[in-house]
């Protein structure tokens, strides 16, 4: 099963981050949508948002404060659905 892994992230102005995966792709996220509201108000000052890492490869976190998976990401990045990149996730259930 195909699991992505974040290699490097670069924060941008506008609440964006460039992404490379270690499988090659490579793109921007706009996280914009998310500043300012419950959690995510850490980032109202800049230099907390521009102080992010990437843990293990699976995840974007924020001091521990706030964290981001890989997965959901890529999708954002790739333009993907659920199914394409999880399929067994469109599987029916069997029911015994």
């Amino acid at each position: 099963m195909f699991v992505p892994r974040i290699k490097k992230a670069e924060p941008l102005d506008g609440y964006k981050i460039r992404l490379e995966f270690a499988d090659g792709v490579v793109g921007i996220v706009d996280l914009s949508h998310l500043a300012g509201r419950g959690v995510f108000s850490l980032w109202n000052e800049r230099k907390n948002f521009m102080n992010v890492s990437v843990e293990n490869g699976r995840w974007l976190s924020w001091g521990g404060e706030i964290e981001i998976d890989a997965d959901s990401l890529y999708l954002k990045v790739t333009g993907k659905n659920v199914e394409s990149l999880f399929p067994a996730s469109k599987e029916d259930p069997a029911y015994a």
